[in-house]
């Protein structure tokens, strides 16, 4: 028995209509009644059963780094395939450095900024993404796929599927969930409820489950305890590896989230506001809490703006976030990695607002290089 099974029972009986559409959902994919298809080469899917704040994107480029610097398995082209949320084009794109949130979405934009080197993509339906990338000669053969083509891109070797786990048209090699240790899906419900877009039984058929934005310390009898909770038996921490109730062997693992030093907005950005004592925050993002606990160690926030996840930005927000920084002439403003991508589409910032103007880079850390080493191992065995 989990510390789920009594609010399955409340989504059970308040939203059964929701909660039988994903069990019949669920049962023909897993029993051949709807077709599912694997891509020419290995992909690493990253998601959660959750809306939104469980810390893809740092998960995601947590990923790459590993790829490229721990996993020795010979791949030389990386790929990261999104949906591209709330942009507003249509089919597959092609990520450039210097597009637009707008035509990408923040996150793969974030992601192509930080790693140039890789290819990114976006399109709805992972299978079409896949192939393009897995045949980039493809892309030229299409007629509306290479209008959205901006320079050529080297076949994949390796694709990394942001946010794709409910995507079950596509069996991935490696799944990857994400829990967050502040909202965990055995204590949630089902939407409108609760937070959860899928069924929290649904983690158990993920390979690997990594509890995010953990504290800075997690003893043993907590990490047995989330262990237990989460459908594992005889966790053994020092493998990260547990047994579920059907035989299955899964491994968790478990992160905080941290940042680097703070970086420029834009080109104008005056770094020596980083050394004022005030700042103002503003954010556009699901859960601001670990930033907001973090710069409270540096900084006193004397004002906070809070938007819904992948706010954009208008000029009233501009002019409200300006007003504040006049209120405050000696503050720093700061915001997410994310929110950037978006603020930077904004025409209407004043010159003095972007001197001001900074945000944290975000990063994944496991609690220990021995963790850090199981991880990286793991992710080899599945892919070899």
């Amino acid at each position: 028995m989990t510390g789920n099974d009594g609010n399955d029972m409340i989504d059970k009986i308040l939203l059964f209509p929701y909660w039988l559409t994903l069990k019949v959902r669920h049962f023909m994919y897993d029993n051949g009644l709807k077709k599912v298809h694997t891509a020419d080469v290995p992909t690493i899917c990253v998601g959660n059963v959750t809306v939104g704040g469980t810390g893809k994107t740092p998960h995601t480029e947590m990923l790459i780094r590993t790829l490229t610097q721990d996993v020795d398995w010979g791949a030389k082209n990386i790929a990261v395939l999104s949906r591209g949320y709330k942009r507003k084009t249509k089919g597959f794109q092609q990520v450039v450095a210097d597009g637009t949130a707008k035509e990408f979405g923040d996150e793969p934009l974030q992601i192509k900024r930080k790693f140039p080197y890789i290819t990114v993509a976006v399109d709805k339906s992972r299978k079409k993404g896949c192939d393009f990338l897995c045949n980039p000669e493809t892309v030229q053969t299409s007629k509306k796929a290479r209008k959205c083509l901006h320079k050529e891109f080297p076949k994949s070797d390796l694709i990394i599927l942001d946010d794709a786990f409910q995507h079950r048209a596509l069996k991935p090699t490696v799944s990857i969930v994400l829990v967050d240790y502040n909202r965990p899906t055995f204590k949630d419900h089902l939407m409108p409820l609760g937070r959860l877009r899928d069924l929290p039984e649904r983690i158990g058929a993920a390979d690997i489950v990594i509890v995010s934005k953990c504290p800075a310390y997690l003893d043993p009898w907590e990490r047995s305890k989330w262990a237990k909770a989460l459908g594992l038996e005889q966790f053994d921490a020092s493998e990260c590896l547990g047994v579920r109730s059907n035989g299955k062997k899964q491994h968790l693992f478990f992160t905080s989230i941290g940042y680097d030093t703070s970086a420029a907005v834009f080109p104008e950005g005056d770094p020596r506001y980083l050394y004022t004592q005030r700042l103002i925050l503003f954010s556009g993002i699901a859960n601001d809490t670990p930033l907001r606990n973090y710069l409270s160690g540096t900084y006193k926030i004397v004002r906070h703006f809070d938007f819904p996840d992948h706010h954009k930005f208008t000029k009233a927000d501009i002019s409200t976030i300006n007003g504040a920084a006049n209120a405050f002439p000696t503050s720093v403003v700061m915001t997410t990695e994310k929110d950037c991508q978006r603020i930077r589409d904004c025409r209407n910032v004043p010159d003095n607002l972007k001197q001001r103007m900074f945000f944290a880079p975000i990063k994944v850390n496991f609690f220990s290089e021995q963790e850090q080493e199981t991880f990286a191992s793991t992710l080899n065995s599945y892919l070899k």
